[in-house]
C-alpha cells in the first residue's frame, strides 16, 4: 500500500515539475520586457551618401528606343497562342435554371453528356 501512495507522490511531484516548465515557457522565460523592445538602427552618414549617389546615377539613366530597330529584335518570334472568343454564359451561373429559361444548346450538350452508352 506504501508503494502505491509512494507512485502518486512521484506522480504528482512530475507533473508539477513540467507544469512549471510548461507555464515558464508559454509566459516568456525570464519577464524581461527589455528583450521586447526592438530598436532601429540610425542609418549613417556614408550609407545615406552611397543612396544619394546610386539615385542621382539613376536619374542619369537615358532610355531610348535603338533596341526595337536592331536585328536582333526583329527577329524574335511570337509563340503566343491565339485566344479564341467565345459566347457569354448566364449572368449568374449559380441561380437554378427553371424549366421554360433554357436554351435549347444547352440542353442539347446536356443531353449529349449524360445519355447512356449502348
Amino acid at each position: 500500500m506504501a508503494a502505491l501512495g509512494r507512485h502518486k507522490l512521484i506522480l504528482i511531484v512530475i507533473l508539477v515539475i513540467v507544469g512549471g516548465g510548461v507555464w515558464y515557457v508559454v509566459s516568456g522565460g525570464s519577464g524581461d520586457s527589455e528583450s521586447l523592445i526592438t530598436q532601429t538602427p540610425i542609418a549613417s552618414a556614408g550609407a545615406d551618401q552611397e543612396l544619394v549617389s546610386t539615385l542621382l546615377a539613376l536619374r542619369a539613366v537615358k532610355l531610348e528606343g535603338t533596341i526595337f530597330s536592331e536585328s536582333a529584335f526583329l527577329n524574335l518570334k511570337d509563340f503566343s497562342t491565339q485566344i479564341i472568343p467565345e459566347a457569354v454564359g448566364r449572368s449568374n451561373p449559380f441561380a437554378p435554371i427553371s424549366a421554360g429559361a433554357s436554351n435549347s444548346a444547352s440542353s442539347t450538350r446536356a443531353a449529349q453528356l449524360f445519355t447512356p452508352s449502348r
